[in-house]
């Protein structure tokens, strides 16, 4: 039977760091699970685990994310001015865990974006539906309480399960339901392998902690850099918006629309509610081995091989 294993945490809470470990030791390749880490020139932001500098050249050829000399895949996929969809995640999700298993290695999906991992492992059906961008530019326009007013007139039932605050996901669904007349219900098919969940907990004050020490450490290393450059190669303040956080917030500050000390601090208000959103999906999942400690890890995977 085909394995999976599966690493799950709030943000800041050490999940890349974790999957390098266990790959290493059990022969695996990371199959990222973030909604922002597949575009290309977010890296800072997005907490991107940093490229190595291959020597070799067949392998650099081959390499299309390598890191930490491990094999990554759904990072750096997409254009940042474009939108990347559920369904195109979980298409290259899927073939990219199929790829590592036919290698013989462990495919390991790790991420804190909770609406791909359950696509995924849950084997979402979702609805066929084409971009429809004039549409998206009429939708673009409006803020999140009207896109999500429209939402909730077009599909009452959609409404009442869908983070109201996220901007692409109620722009998506408001597309879906034009295209349909309704949101279809959604048909899993689990997938039937030997999957095993790992997930990261902390306790709240030490999430806090580690949160505000990563987004101090960023700030040093360029992230407002990273911001310039987007915006230099013509991304728009509206879709840095849209990209929530980091983005947004490093943005307005560039815009001279708050001061620095603001942006720290709303940023690291809106990352702790982010942390808090991804516990509150994590718990829809079931059969979650939450982790005290990285050794647990180590010890429950090896269990998990022996059965």
């Amino acid at each position: 039977m085909h394995q999976l294993l599966v690493i799950l945490g709030p943000t800041a809470s050490g999940k890349s760091d974790l999957a390098i470990t266990l790959a290493k030791l059990f022969n695996g390749e990371i199959i990222s699970a973030d909604s922002r880490q597949v575009y290309r020139g977010m890296d800072l932001g997005t907490g991107k685990i940093p490229k190595d500098k291959i020597q070799d050249t067949c392998l650099r050829r081959q390499a299309e994310y390598y890191s930490n000399g491990i094999y990554h895949y759904l990072l750096d996929v997409s254009d940042p001015k474009e939108y990347f969809s559920v369904a195109q995640y979980q298409k290259l999700a899927l073939k990219a865990i199929k790829d590592v298993q036919k290698k013989g290695k462990l495919p390991i999906l790790c991420g804190g974006t909770g609406l791909y991992i359950s696509s995924v492992i849950e084997g979402w059906k979702l609805p066929n539906v084409p971009p429809n961008a004039k549409l998206r530019q009429e939708l673009e326009g409006l803020n999140t309480e009207q896109l999500f007013q429209k939402l909730r007139e077009l599909d009452p039932k959609r409404a009442t399960t869908i983070d109201k605050n996220n901007k692409r996901r109620l722009i998506r669904a408001i597309e879906i339901a034009t295209f349909k007349g309704y949101i279809p219900l959604l048909i899993k098919k689990p997938l039937k392998w030997n999957i095993l969940i790992l997930g990261i907990k902390k306790n709240k004050e030490e999430l806090k902690k580690l949160i505000l020490e990563r987004l101090e450490k960023r700030l040093k290393e360029g992230m407002i850099d990273e911001i310039k450059k987007l915006k230099e190669n013509g991304i728009s303040s509206k879709r840095l918006e849209d990209f929530g956080l980091e983005y947004r917030w490093l943005n307005r500050y560039l815009e001279k629309k708050i001061t620095l000390l603001e942006m720290k601090e709303r940023l690291y208000r809106d990352i702790c509610h982010y942390a808090k959103r991804q516990m509150t999906w994590f718990k829809k999942i079931k059969n979650i081995n939450w982790l005290e400690n990285p050794l647990q890890a180590i010890q429950i995977t090896k269990n998990w091989f022996k059965n």
